[in-house]
């Protein structure tokens, strides 16, 4: 079945205004911007948005700018539309690089409503002294100063489309300014800007208007806005369904996401992690496209293919839009086309872009080992001298680097010790929330078969077998095992190493304590909360140190379990485990105990394979135990760098 054949819903052009869409995957804005303090932008922020566009995305949006120069006084720096100067090359080579490989150059336009003005000591918004505030307080706007906002955003569509932008997004959700106009729980006015449906939407239709009037309405213009507030005090499905029947007609596209910034509680909505359902956020744009006639598009951790043909197909929404399913993979659209789904990454909602984004500035992903490199891989160049590899162990890292190995034409010979290629994380790809490590690790299998890559199971790579194959390169990614403390009692039968426990759950008996809050020991706790099962979780480390896994740790809450911070194990007994704390000794009950206390590098047989072969690199946990990031990672640059000498 060739791609069309597949997902012709997903593949079909669509057509907005007077611009045609090449399918219905758009990216959707992403990131900080990447710009100097004279807001000029890094190449790799422009390589990365290029990129997208190669992949095939109908619509490329580069993310929020400001319509004035207000909003940056507090906040992360981000293009200011006024400022024609600085940024007047910066846009129009941005928006070359994206169309010329025939997708849409979307820009999306803002006002945060949210942060200090230069000049004022009040946020400025609809109303005065709101709830929900959070940098100050806030002064309602004059009329004088709503006109003028919606003459910012006209300015600022014209001069985007001037510098070759194909589409503006309207940014009317998340608690930002539109959006807060459109609040009941922002907006108390009582003249024509408030009280009534129409006339708390009338910011947001006065806008879209007025950039039409500006730009020509076969210029398109979607809008961006909450399906719900999905918190006490703000507006549900239907309070969206009343805001999308207003846009009805104005609007080119209504993007319908979900939440508000200012209640952290609805942040896993707005971003759903592992814990949520596969396209959770569809609903709220199926309800709303009920009741209008323009195109509406959905999004909310999408990435499976099938399933987005399925949403479209069904008339639940036009358009699908990604954001994390296109830094996993930013070719898919053009492997669906070509019939090559097998080979399409799907985002793991791992939150590790998200993470390196704020943490180094890039959006790095977990499982695509191009992310945040593509200025690098622009024009890949293959080995200059081909070598015999050996790849030494069948994990995340080793298929990463036998894959990208034989890419650059080496000849590759893979081996792992157990009869199964996937190493540790073989253990998790049953539990419900983790199917896509399961996924991930089938595609890389598929890759691994089409590439030609010869592959040993059940065969343990010592000096002696490479001796025999004579490789001109080791790249040993052997793994680490679990760390076991010198505690007393952790040696007793009750106890299991937190891989077994997530293989075995049938040994998970009684009452259960996890040794260990990192990522492991939490979802460990939480698979075992799933299944009904009573389990407590101590920690070494103090609560204040934070650790980082708040979806974990928000997860675990919701299933009535807290882990218990600042807790020393001291020993472990055939019915406990006894903790020294600040406040003495504590005992849990426990009739199993898992033992999540991070890993151990296999350091001894990864030094007897060293001097084994003229090539030698250690790559992943045996390295130094961390995640996926790291193992993906330091595969793909070692195989890459292979053939220089």
């Amino acid at each position: 079945m060739t791609g069309i054949e597949r997902y012709p819903n997903l593949l079909k052009p669509l057509r907005l205004g007077g611009v045609t869409f090449r399918n219905r995957m758009f990216s959707a804005p992403t990131g900080l911007l990447d710009l100097s303090s004279e807001s000029i932008p890094a190449q790799d922020w422009m390589d990365y948005f290029e990129r997208k566009a190669k992949g095939g995305a109908a619509s490329v949006n580069i993310g929020e700018c400001h319509v004035d120069d207000i909003d940056n006084a507090e906040t992360y720096r981000v293009f200011q539309l006024k400022d024609h100067v600085v940024n007047f090359n910066s846009l129009g080579k941005i928006a070359n690089n994206i169309t010329r490989y025939g997708a849409v150059a979307t820009i999306e336009l803002m006002k945060t409503g949210t942060v200090r003005s230069k000049d004022s000591k009040y946020l400025l918004g609809p109303s005065d002294g709101v709830p929900y505030k959070t940098r100050g307080e806030m002064r309602a706007m004059t009329e004088e100063e709503i006109l003028a906002t919606i003459e910012d955003y006209a300015n600022a569509a014209a001069y985007a489309k001037s510098r070759g932008f194909g589409m503006v997004t309207i940014h009317a959700g998340h608690g930002w300014f539109l959006h807060q106009f459109f609040s009941p729980a922002f907006n108390r006015r009582t003249d024509r800007w408030g009280g009534s449906v129409e006339n708390r939407a009338r910011l947001t239709v006065s806008v879209i208007d007025a950039i039409h009037k500006r730009c020509g309405r076969d210029f398109p213009v979607e809008v961006r806005i909450s399906g719900s507030e999905i918190f006490e005090g703000g507006y549900d499905v239907q309070g969206g369904i009343d805001f999308a029947k207003q846009l009805d007609g104005h609007a080119d596209l209504i993007h319908v996401s979900v939440g508000n910034l200012f209640v952290p509680a609805t942040e896993a909505e707005t971003h759903p992690g592992i814990f949520r359902d596969s396209a959770c956020n569809v609903k709220y744009a199926a309800e709303i496209k009920k009741h209008v006639s323009t195109p509406v598009a959905t999004i909310g951790g999408l990435s499976d293919p099938d399933e987005m043909e399925e949403i479209i197909a069904s008339g639940r929404a036009d358009v699908c839009e990604m954001a994390r399913g296109l830094i996993c993979d930013p070719d898919m659209p053009t492997k669906l086309r070509a019939g090559r789904e097998k080979e399409v990454r799907h985002c793991l909602r791992c939150f590790r872009c998200v993470n390196e984004m704020y943490q180094h500035g890039r959006l790095f992903c977990a499982i695509n080992p191009e992310s945040g490199k593509d200025r690098e891989v622009r024009e890949p160049v293959p080995a200059e001298n081909r070598k015999k590899v050996l790849v030494a162990g069948g994990g995340i890292a080793g298929m990463e680097a036998a894959i990208t190995a034989a890419k650059q034409g080496h000849k590759v010979t893979l081996a792992e010790k157990s009869d199964r290629l996937g190493g540790i994380l073989l253990c998790e790809t049953e539990v419900p929330f983790k199917k896509r490590v399961g996924e991930y690790i089938e595609r890389q299998k598929y890759m691994i078969g089409k590439a030609g890559i010869e592959v040993l199971l059940n065969t343990e790579v010592t000096p002696a077998l490479v001796q025999k194959l004579q490789p001109d390169t080791v790249l040993c990614a052997i793994g680490a095992k679990p760390a076991l403390p010198a505690i007393p009692g952790i040696d007793g039968k009750h106890v299991l190493t937190v891989d077994k426990a997530f293989a075995e759950p049938e040994a998970l008996k009684g009452r259960i304590v996890v040794l260990g809050a990192g990522l492991s020991g939490l979802e460990l706790a939480i698979y075992a909360r799933m299944l009904g099962k009573d389990v407590e979780v101590v920690e070494q480390a103090g609560s204040e140190l934070g650790m980082k896994n708040g979806t974990q740790t928000g997860r675990l809450k919701e299933l009535g379990r807290e882990p218990h911070f600042g807790c020393t194990v001291k020993a472990i007994t055939d019915k406990a485990v006894l903790c020294d704390t600040a406040s003495g000794e504590v005992t849990f009950e426990a009739d199993t105990v898992v033992v999540a206390l991070g890993m151990k590098p296999q350091w001894d047989e990864s030094d007897a394979l060293a001097v084994t072969a003229g090539e030698f690199y250690q790559i992943g946990d045996c390295r130094k135990p961390r995640d996926i990031l790291a193992a993906t990672g330091e595969a793909w640059t070692a195989a890459v760098n292979l053939g220089r000498f």
